[in-house]
């Protein structure tokens, strides 16, 4: 079981308050994301729920019961950190079995999750070879796996991918994601990237300056963003914002439109402008296009073969049905 609540939980640091009062319930066997920009509170939230910071206020719940001032070791949860914190001068056997072997784990038992956990890891084959020995994914996957045998009520990832690169990123990610298929234990990951939560996410908590903005689904945030905080900060490229008399044609003070919602063509269309920059990713090109008269930019998804160059004049049709509409406040007009 891994239901975790928080209810009214605060933090502050000296008079300065980093997370304003804040509910939220992370259901059991779930896959929960923090998203956010640099500074908004995200591992903050983690390391509360960890018990590696004392709440200011407010009560933490674990599977019903008050965990708020359980110090860590006894709060039945598992960190798997940024940075793979693992013993050099160990095996990866030994690594896996450390946190077992400091809480009395009889040595048959030891071995059970030690072999389970390198099955699920795909670590079978490098048990015996030190840290040194293993390449970035790898050793990410031993601190995973010394997380997994402490049998945890739910894992609590803290950017664990940002020292890999781009092509690790990528399959680590699908290999928690299968993990959490396989274990269907409660997981909390925190990350910056939008794109890691996205794709990895049951539920995704969308966090500003402390403040929770936003809980969903990916695509109910994709969707439906409650605000211009979140319209801009889910969707990869950004979503483009216009406000203007073209806003007012919407009934709105600003409207969101899709990159990908936006078709380019060198016939008529409502909006034109110029090709000022285009990025041809193969599957896809993005047009960044200048003189529209809306916006400093509008970026265009096309498809990769759509061959327009840098000066171009092209036109650009927004599909109708999917233009978000805001208010003066930032706030999402219902269709």
């Amino acid at each position: 079981m891994g239901r975790i609540t928080l209810d009214k939980v605060t933090k502050s640091f000296g008079a300065t308050e980093v997370i304003p009062p804040l509910d939220l319930t992370i259901e059991d066997g779930e896959f929960t994301v923090f998203v956010g920009p640099s500074g908004c509170g995200k591992s903050t939230l983690l390391r509360l729920i960890a018990g590696l910071e004392d709440v200011s206020s407010g009560q933490i719940r674990i599977d019903g019961q008050d965990a708020t001032m359980t110090p860590p070791a006894k709060r039945g949860l598992a960190m798997v950190f940024q940075s793979y914190a693992l013993y050099p001068h160990m095996s990866v056997r030994k690594n896996i079995a450390f946190p077992m072997k400091m809480a009395g784990i009889d040595e048959a038992e030891q071995n059970r999750r030690i072999e389970s956990a390198a099955k699920a890891l795909n670590l079978t084959d490098y048990l015996e070879r030190k840290p040194g020995q293993l390449s970035g994914g790898q050793r990410q996957r031993v601190a995973i796996g010394r997380a997994i045998v402490r049998e945890p009520a739910a894992f609590l990832f803290d950017e664990p991918l940002s020292n890999l690169d781009a092509a690790l990123r990528v399959g680590m990610r699908l290999e928690i994601s299968e993990l959490h298929e396989r274990l269907k234990t409660t997981m909390i990951y925190v990350t910056h990237d939008q794109v890691e939560a996205m794709t990895m996410a049951d539920k995704i908590v969308v966090l500003r300056a402390g403040h929770i903005e936003q809980v969903g689904s990916p695509l109910e945030l994709y969707h439906s963003p409650r605000n211009l905080f979140v319209a801009g900060f889910i969707g990869s490229p950004k979503m483009n914002f216009i406000t203007g008399p073209e806003a007012a044609k919407h009934d709105a003070d600003t409207i969101g439109v899709r990159p990908e919602h936006i078709s380019i063509s060198d016939g008529d269309g409502p909006w034109s402008g110029v090709v000022s920059v285009s990025e041809h990713l193969g599957s896809d090109t993005f047009f960044h296009i200048h003189d529209t008269g809306l916006a400093e930019t509008i970026t265009v998804r096309a498809d990769g073969e759509v061959g327009f160059r840098h000066g171009d004049r092209v036109s650009l049709t927004p599909r109708s049905d999917v233009i978000h509409r805001f208010d003066a406040q930032g706030l999402r007009i219902a269709q």
